[in-house]
């Protein structure tokens, strides 16, 4: 109820800024993604986004904020584990490598914001603006670099519901939630086990074989999470 008094009194000016700024981070972690990954491979770019994991508690140094020791052995850990995950091939840099950094450095840049924002704006009013400010980059962007047409978006009709109501909408809405009550470094190890959901998933619904590597890499990265939660109670 405090918090909720707090971001009522919010002044207009900082519940623009947050917006604007979160907006800004997803709609250039989004689109350096996709670009990026048509240049390289799904598992390498999945492990390169990951590497927002150690980049937000960097960030977070830059921005005088205090990490724990065992969050970084927490954020250690999980790259470790989502790079048993990811590479399964001779790793390499190539140009689309270079834009998934690129996209990992506004996604550690987002969850800074949100943590930053997210305890002085309502987290249903700074989530709207964050969505309301990437939707209408995005469909700039579209409309200059791409070709738009009625056919083309009911094909992809239920892939851009998923992706806008639930992949953005309703993810990006509890990562603002929680974050009221969680540390920037804590929640990027928590998001990174996005990686984990997607191996048993598909091991689970697809029959996909999870290798003897893959079940180490999910080990690797819940005892990440599980190390920056313990030493975190004891600092």
């Amino acid at each position: 109820l405090k918090r909720a008094d707090t971001s009522a009194q919010t002044s207009p000016k900082i519940v623009i800024v947050g917006g604007v700024l979160s907006g800004l981070a997803v709609f250039m972690g989004a689109s350096l993604q996709q670009i990026g990954i048509i240049y390289t491979t799904a598992g390498k770019a999945g492990f390169i986004t990951g590497l927002y994991v150690i980049l937000v508690p960097i960030l977070g140094i830059l921005l005088k904020h205090r990490t724990a020791f065992g969050t970084w052995i927490g954020a250690v850990l999980a790259v470790v584990g989502m790079y048993f995950l990811s590479i399964t091939e001779t790793f390499t840099i190539a140009r689309g490598d270079l834009l998934e950094l690129m996209g990992a450095f506004f996604w550690a840049a987002h969850i800074q914001v949100i943590g930053r924002f997210s305890g002085q704006i309502h987290p249903l009013k700074l989530a709207f603006l964050q969505c309301l400010v990437c939707s209408l980059l995005s469909l700039i962007t579209a409309i200059f670099f791409e070709t738009i047409t009625l056919q083309s978006l009911l094909a992809a009709g239920i892939p851009i519901f998923y992706g806008g109501v639930l992949s953005v909408g309703v993810a990006y809405t509890l990562q603002v939630v929680g974050q009221r009550d969680a540390q920037a470094a804590h929640a990027a190890i928590l998001l990174s086990l996005e990686a984990v959901f997607a191996v048993i998933g598909g091991w689970i619904l697809l029959r996909e074989t999870l290798t003897l590597r893959g079940r180490c890499g999910c080990l690797l990265m819940f005892a990440g999470m599980l190390v920056s939660q313990f030493k975190s109670q004891d600092t």
